[in-house]
C-alpha cells in the first residue's frame, strides 16, 4: 500500500514541528536539526518538513512505495502520462537512501515516487530530477 508524501519548506523548524505535532496529535518519527518527518497511519501519510529552501510552503507531492516493484508500477503509470520523468537510483537525499522517479505535473508541481531503502546520517545532496531543475530552489535537497 503507497503512503501520500507531503514535503513543505518551513521558516521556524520548531515552531513548526509544535504545530504539526499539536494537528497531528503524534511527534515525528524523524527529527534532524533542519529537517522533521511524520509517518502516519490516519491519515496514512508521509508528512516532511525542513528548513532549506530558500522558498517556504509545498516544496513537492510524492508517492511512497512499500517495494521495488510498486515504483516501477508507478514509473510505468508515469511514463504513460506524457510529461518528462527521471529516474534517481540510491539517491541520498532526507536522510534516506532510495530509489526514485520524478516529474512536474501540468500545473508545475513537483511529484516525488519513491521506494526508502535504508536511512543515511545526513541530509543528502541528490536533487531532483531535470525535468524540475527549470523550478527555482525546490524540492528535496535542494540548498
Amino acid at each position: 500500500m503507497k503512503r501520500f508524501h507531503v514535503h513543505v519548506a518551513v521558516n521556524d523548524l520548531e515552531q513548526s514541528i509544535r504545530f504539526y505535532s499539536a494537528l497531528f496529535g503524534a511527534e515525528p518519527a524523524v527529527t534532524k536539526p533542519d529537517y522533521a518527518k511524520w509517518m502516519l497511519e490516519d491519515p496514512r501519510i508521509n508528512f516532511a518538513i525542513s528548513n532549506r529552501s530558500a522558498k517556504t510552503g509545498v516544496d513537492h507531492l510524492g508517492l511512497q512505495a512499500e517495494n521495488g516493484e510498486e515504483l516501477e508500477q508507478i514509473g510505468s503509470r508515469l511514463a504513460q502520462a506524457d510529461v518528462s520523468t527521471t529516474a534517481q537510483k540510491g539517491a541520498n537525499c532526507c536522510y534516506a537512501k532510495s530509489d526514485k522517479y520524478w516529474t512536474i505535473d501540468p500545473q508545475g508541481v513537483a511529484w516525488e515516487s519513491f521506494h526508502t531503502l535504508d536511512s543515511v546520517p545526513v541530509y543528502g545532496g541528490d536533487t531532483r530530477s531535470r525535468a524540475a531543475e527549470t523550478e527555482p530552489k525546490a524540492a528535496c535537497c535542494a540548498k
